[in-house]
């Protein structure tokens, strides 16, 4: 398997993958009306794609994995997210930079691309002077995070009105 920075063109194929992967990956971790309320505050943040810190990894051409990282402050959340956005950029001497929506095709998983990916990330990070990075996980990818280091910060509902709160956990490691 390769892995690239995606590009615009990517976008419809990662859309693709993130709608399979939330469908089948969180279904055990998720009740029916919380799965659909993660709709609300997930997906893919474009900005990510436009400042070149997103990856995608493909085997045979195809996308099968994606994620990035940022130098900005918000933490998750797509471009139609309930969840608010901050383009503000972070200081990596103080601030931790945000490792940024993972998914992995659901016929893919468990076969180390997550880690590879985590790895792609933190590796960026650390290249553009972070010495933390910190992500909003959910409970299907908790257990791939704690297994690559990462420690809980807090609990957190995720809300929007008129939607079923989605139970998140903020996670951090250092990068030392």
């Amino acid at each position: 398997m390769d892995h690239r920075i995606a590009t615009e063109a990517d976008i419809p194929a990662i859309r693709d993958l993130m709608a399979r992967a939330s469908e089948v990956l969180q279904r055990p971790f998720l009740t029916p009306a919380q799965l659909a309320a993660s709709r609300h505050f997930m997906g893919l943040d474009t900005q990510l794609i436009a400042d070149c810190t997103y990856f995608v990894i493909e085997d045979a051409g195809a996308i099968v994995g994606c994620g990035g990282w940022s130098p900005r402050a918000t933490l998750f959340g797509g471009d139609a997210s309930a969840v608010a956005r901050e383009a503000r950029m972070l200081d990596p001497a103080s601030e931790a930079a945000k490792v940024r929506t993972m998914y992995t095709d659901p016929a893919h998983a468990r076969r180390g691309i997550g880690r590879r990916m985590l790895a792609l990330c933190e590796a960026a990070a650390k290249d553009a002077g972070f010495a933390r990075v910190e992500l909003m996980a959910t409970l299907s990818g908790e257990p791939l995070y704690r297994a690559c280091g990462y420690m809980p910060i807090e609990a957190v509902m995720a809300e929007a009105e008129g939607v079923e709160p989605v139970p998140m956990v903020r996670m951090g490691k250092d990068l030392g």
